[in-house]
């Protein structure tokens, strides 16, 4: 069981990790090119929803194990 919950943990960790960055590009307005084509940074807002999102849920249901 405890092995389950540092799993949930560490995930739930590199999400939010992967969320700030999405949040780090949306405020810096950084470009980015992907096989010279720029991203919008819209992408970014789906991925901050995304990544926030289990990240939250990782770490409020690691208690519940």
């Amino acid at each position: 069981m405890k092995s389950q919950i540092i799993g949930l943990r560490v995930g739930g960790t590199v999400f939010a990790l992967v969320c700030l960055g999405h949040l780090l590009r949306i405020i810096t307005q950084v470009d980015v090119l992907i096989a010279g084509r720029e991203i919008p940074v819209w992408v970014n807002a789906v991925g901050v929803l995304i990544a926030g999102g289990l990240s939250l849920w990782m770490e409020t249901v690691s208690p519940l194990i």
